[in-house]
């Protein structure tokens, strides 16, 4: 993972991202002078344009290059920009995935072979002079991480999970534990609850400057707070579903249309959701050449994978002042798993079948084969008492106008239909009333809980 400038003995002068876009980089030409930074906040802009707020709203992140500040682009994952004359020029981009190299068809042979590039990762990836551990969650991919560190380290490792304190919550707690009494780690139990989350959403919309509407960016917040204590270098599971084929969207896309099959796309709500699913489209398209699967796994590695999840891995992690690690964005790894025959990725009813078979080997209280619950944060129960109240003040936000109109935000507060477009329309007013109108952050959610 980089992303660097690099001035050469001959004054030429290059910027450059990784090729998943692990670290993000920003520019500002202006004046025949070229800034560049890992913030947009940077720059120092007086103003914002709000008007990429549907597509927060509706995709939760952005897409390309494009970001909120004016003038302001971000660089695209692998992209190479070399400094002329005081303009950015494209120079070329480093790809992602790797051309197809030979395939391995048998079970037993690609257990073996995940083995030895997981473990060759991990080992890179907890290379440091500094504390590190992980974050568990009750999922297979980190699961997966946390079985191959057990492994490497002499000492217990230390992990944190975060769980909910609300009702009817998906609380992944329990399976965590598990695995951490198997793996003999240093487990630290988080916990997240309604106050956590009013004190957390406005430092969250402060944090993303490049605007992120996703949810999960609050219980990462959170470990990154708690684990700040102990540790300076976390490794994460990100990756893992888009290269080894987790989603349920992936499975779907597989079945033919009588079948219930549909292409995988987003998920977005109908209010809002039509221009931003065709902007997504356009910039999801893939070469040929490759599966179904594997054209819905490039897709997403394209576009959701550098735009949100690792955006807010980066984020809400380095406003702790920690590290965050992919072991599973790993070159040698990602050859190995995006070309995959389909069927040691996606078998049945299973997901990351590969993955399962190495973990049940290798962590059967990681439970492998049960089924997977998913990842949900209970927003809807926590905003809705604040409902009718956030109905009227975010329609006087400008971010949000941008996004939906008066009757639009009334609807999305009022009709449990579209709660799940609640949270985004809170963040868009926190984040509006931040890095619009240079409130702080305690002053944002004060102005819109009236």
């Amino acid at each position: 993972m980089y992303a660097f400038c690099l001035i050469g003995c001959d004054g030429r002068t290059w910027l450059v991202r990784d090729p998943f876009g692990i670290k993000p980089l920003y520019i500002h030409a202006q004046n025949g002078a070229v800034a560049f930074s890992s913030e947009p906040r940077s720059f120092g802009h007086a103003q914002v344009k709000p008007a990429i707020s549907n597509q927060v709203a509706a995709l939760h992140y952005t897409l390309e290059n494009e970001t909120a500040w004016p003038g302001v682009i971000r660089l695209e994952p692998g992209e190479i920009i070399e400094i002329v004359d005081g303009r950015p020029k494209r120079h070329r981009i480093r790809a992602a995935l790797p051309p197809q190299r030979t395939r391995t068809t048998d079970d037993a042979d690609a257990i073996a072979q995940l083995d030895r590039v997981l473990e060759d990762s991990i080992k890179v990836h907890q290379r440091s002079d500094v504390p590190y551990g992980l974050f568990l969650s009750g999922g297979i991919d980190s699961a997966a991480v946390a079985t191959m560190m057990a492994r490497l380290n002499a000492r217990p490792v230390v992990a944190y999970t975060c769980g909910f304190d609300a009702e009817g919550a998906r609380d992944e707690r329990a399976q965590a534990e598990r695995v951490a009494r198997q793996l003999n780690l240093d487990w630290n139990n988080v916990s997240f609850g309604e106050e956590d989350f009013w004190a957390i959403v406005p430092q969250v919309a402060w944090a993303m400057d490049d605007p992120v509407a996703d949810y999960a960016c609050l219980p990462t917040y959170k470990l990154a707070q708690a684990a700040k204590s102990r540790l300076t270098v976390v490794l994460t599971g990100e990756g893992g579903d888009e290269l080894f084929g987790g989603y349920s969207r992936y499975r779907r896309a597989q079945r033919p249309k009588w079948l219930g099959g549909r292409v995988a796309e987003p998920q977005t709500d109908a209010l809002l959701g039509t221009n931003a699913i065709e902007a997504w489209r356009k910039h999801a398209t893939q070469p040929s050449g490759l599966t179904t699967l594997q054209q819905a796994q490039a897709a997403d590695i394209a576009t959701w994978l550098p735009n949100d999840l690792l955006l807010k891995l980066d984020r809400m992690l380095m406003a702790h002042g920690l590290e965050g690690r992919t072991p599973f964005l790993d070159s040698e790894v990602a050859a190995f798993a995006f070309h995959l025959p389909d069927n040691l990725k996606t078998r049945g009813k299973f997901g990351k079948y590969i993955l399962r078979a190495w973990l049940e080997k290798n962590c059967p209280a990681a439970e492998p084969w049960a089924k997977k619950k998913g990842f949900t944060v209970p927003v809807a129960s926590w905003i809705a008492p604040r409902a009718a109240e956030l109905a009227q003040s975010l329609a006087e936000v400008e971010a949000v106008r941008a996004a939906a109109s008066a009757d639009t935000i009334r609807a999305i507060f009022t009709d449990e239909a579209h709660e799940a477009l609640r949270y985004p329309m809170l963040f868009l007013g926190l984040w509006g009333r931040i890095h619009t109108e240079r409130a702080t952050p305690q002053a944002a959610l004060a102005s819109l809980l009236k």
